[in-house]
């Protein structure tokens, strides 16, 4: 039975596993699944773990990897996604788009038992291209074949831009937009609607979709093809346009018995996040939230990692549920498995700043180093760090002179070492 058709009932036993792992009554999980406030991420064909996202659980973050048409390394990708998981992502999106798709994804999900999604219209237009022809040749059977190809892999939940509508697409042309359509889901669907003069494939045949999804209770994300690829762009006519249709395709997955989230915008400017967030709950009845990033600014290529970190601790606050990673090859480069691992950890910073402020057991992590610092146990501290490979390269490249206990900022200065030396306070 689907997972949201079977949470009516009460708790199951994978529902009770999950939530023992969160810290939630199971009940009160089970009620959130129900009302889609909550969804499990699990294909029912794909033996791995299932993760939990929105209301009631930890904030999560997700690593995309995956190939392009100019950089095609199959065991490099595998290498990202063992990396990701490594430093702590929850789940992986397999975003190729160069190379043998299927033999790609597939060996990337026989490597590493996780939680995985998919763009599969990234597939439908790369086969598209393999047989000579443009993307907006693809065929409606085509863009329908490859998510049942990926629903059958055991792909846990998959983005489909359903909400990029004949009607908004019509009012493009009239926008204002500095930077466009960045999202390559929407960018494809988006020509394909203006070169065919007709209805978006996913949004006209939705129910179908549906039907799919149920088969095999994958999650559907439904993505924001038309989010802001620039601050100037942000919260305009049709990224909410867009929101509003999302909103209501996301009460008729629920109608369905179909687990849905929503995703949320790429560049804001720091002080509309909170709108957005409290928008996108209005418009989806509190569907689980899920956002890249947001970049905070435009002018950091090479770091925009910290700056999706800084807007995807703010979003969450604010009630996201689930940050998708920003690496530091963003907008530059096809990412590397370090460029991964800096994302990761990035965004794990983020989203432990909001859960430790909702569970007890993340903040006992915190305690712990706070505690280890003020005894100055600088072998704790390193156990305790979230990168201890890092911790024990900085903390030994410039190790400590005048006083071995302290470290090299502060040598026989170290505040901590002096007060407790009057206070005749011993170390650990």
């Amino acid at each position: 039975m689907r997972m949201k058709e079977a949470a009516l009932k009460g708790p199951t036993e994978e529902i009770k596993k999950v939530a023992e792992i969160e810290g939630i009554d199971p009940v009160k999980l089970a009620r959130y699944i129900a009302k889609g406030y909550t969804v499990i991420l699990r294909n029912i064909v794909h033996n791995v773990s299932p993760v939990a996202v929105g209301r009631g659980v930890r904030v999560k973050i997700n690593a995309n990897i995956g190939t392009s048409r100019d950089y095609i390394n199959v065991d490099e990708e595998i290498e990202k996604a063992k990396v990701a998981k490594k430093y702590g992502a929850d789940t992986i999106m397999d975003l190729s788009t160069g190379g043998d798709l299927d033999e790609i994804r597939r060996k990337i999900m026989s490597a590493v038992p996780m939680v995985i999604g998919t763009v599969p219209i990234y597939q439908a237009a790369e086969e598209s291209l393999k047989k000579g022809k443009a993307i907006v040749e693809m065929t409606e059977d085509d863009m329908f074949n490859v998510l049942e190809k990926h629903f059958k892999d055991g792909v846990d939940f998959v983005t489909v831009h359903a909400g990029v509508t004949k009607a908004v697409v019509e009012k493009f042309k009239d926008s204002r937009r500095v930077v466009g359509v960045v999202s390559r889901g929407g960018a494809f669907l988006a020509a394909w609607i203006i070169h065919h003069g007709e209805e978006n494939p996913y949004y006209k045949n939705y129910d179908y979709l549906l039907e799919m999804a149920a088969e095999y209770d994958v999650t559907l994300s439904l993505g924001d093809g038309l989010r802001p690829g620039g601050l100037p762009d942000a919260t305009d006519f049709l990224q909410i346009s867009e929101l509003y249709t999302i909103g209501k395709l996301v009460k008729r997955a629920r109608e369905k018995y179909v687990q849905a989230m929503v995703e949320g915008p790429g560049h804001i400017p720091i002080d509309q996040i909170e709108a957005n967030v409290r928008m996108a709950k209005i418009a989806s009845d509190n569907a689980p939230f899920y956002v890249l990033g947001p970049l905070v600014t435009d002018i950091a290529p090479g770091y925009d990692h910290i700056v999706a970190a800084i807007g995807g601790a703010i979003a969450a606050m604010a009630g996201a549920d689930f940050l998708c990673y920003v690496t530091p090859s963003e907008h530059l480069a096809l990412p590397t498995a370090e460029d991964v691992k800096e994302g990761v950890i990035a965004t794990k910073i983020a989203a432990h700043a909001v859960n430790l402020t909702r569970f007890r057991d993340e903040f006992n992590w915190d305690y712990e180093m706070s505690k280890a610092r003020g005894t100055l146990n600088w072998k704790k501290q390193i156990e305790l760090a979230m990168d201890k490979e890092k911790a024990l390269k900085v903390r030994t490249r410039r190790a400590p002179i005048t006083d071995e206990h302290t470290c090299s900022m502060c040598g026989d200065l170290c505040a901590i070492e002096m007060v407790r030396k009057y206070l005749k306070i011993g170390r650990d």
